[in-house]
């Protein structure tokens, strides 16, 4: 990791002593004058995957707890292979599938009723052209699903019998068990799940390429166009004509980098925290 954080580092050097922390500022990108501001790229990769997770979260959890406490064996087997099978799909695939799929449907459909409803809203504003962070956001929902749901389900199937037993032999109906005793319980678990979704979230490259619009540009509004930092780097390191350009896409994936290795920091600190909090009567 040390010799990962030198190289990158020092191929950013230029980018870093030329642009300062104006760098992380500013949202101007524009190669042909070599000024780069990143401000847009990380805005990007930040909103679409906190959608995602907004997305994905409560339907992991919800699949997770139906799978582990409420499905009848002869149902768990299929479900749990539709949400795995999920995860071998290639991102190039979900990228053309929002593509010729998800974007026209969303186009015509649900972002049309989005922005009449709730149009007044700064998120549901703009137009309407099924490619943006409201697809993206989508999109990465789905691949993360399979990873938060898989582990989710593991802790929760990990709860001791003996946990559920003691509180509904104090009267408890089976959902109060869930809400008072499993997931307190997995609470740790379930957050490192979160995490990894998270974490592929923020890394993922192809499939939000596709569908996102590629565009370095900050709007609140769901349907506009962005740009993430992996799409960036992938779109433009190959066409990088100046040292200085070339130095700020690997700028940009030391940012990257360093939100990845943040990410983590900050889970192991609150999963510590968390894990010193003991459970008494299915409570926190």
């Amino acid at each position: 990791m040390v010799l990962i954080i030198w190289e990158v580092g020092r191929a950013a050097w230029l980018s870093i002593h030329t642009f300062g922390f104006s760098f992380f500022t500013s949202s101007r990108w524009d190669p042909v004058h070599d000024v780069f501001g990143a401000l847009p790229f990380i805005y990007g990769t930040l909103a679409s995957s906190l959608l995602a997770l907004i997305i994905a979260v409560p339907l992991s959890l919800g699949i997770a707890i139906f799978l582990s406490e409420m499905a009848p064996p002869w149902l768990k087997d299929p479900v749990s292979f539709i949400v795995e099978i999920l995860a071998a799909i290639p991102s190039v695939v979900y990228g053309l599938w929002g593509i010729f799929v998800l974007a026209p449907w969303l186009r015509d459909g649900v972002e049309d009723w989005l922005g009449n409803a709730l149009g007044f809203l700064p998120f549901f504003q703009g137009p309407r052209s099924g490619i943006g962070l409201l697809t993206a956001g989508i999109i990465l929902a789905i691949m993360i699903l399979p990873t938060i749901t898989a582990i989710s389900r593991e802790v929760l199937v990990a709860v001791p019998q003996s946990q559920r037993e003691a509180m509904l032999a104090l009267g408890g109906t089976r959902w109060e068990t869930i809400v008072r005793v499993v997931l307190p319980y997995g609470r740790v678990g379930i957050f490192g799940a979160v995490m990894l979704g998270l974490g592929r979230a923020v890394g993922e490259t192809m499939a939000v390429t596709m569908v996102i619009g590629n565009q370095p540009k900050i709007s609140l509004s769901l349907f506009s166009p962005a740009y993430t930092m992996p799409s960036v780097i992938v779109n433009e390191f190959s066409e990088a004509v100046t040292q200085l350009h070339l130095s700020a896409l690997m700028e940009i994936g030391l940012i990257l980098f360093a939100i990845t290795l943040l990410l983590n920091i900050v889970a192991l600190l609150l999963v510590r925290r968390i894990g010193t909090v003991p459970v008494q009567g299915g409570r926190m």
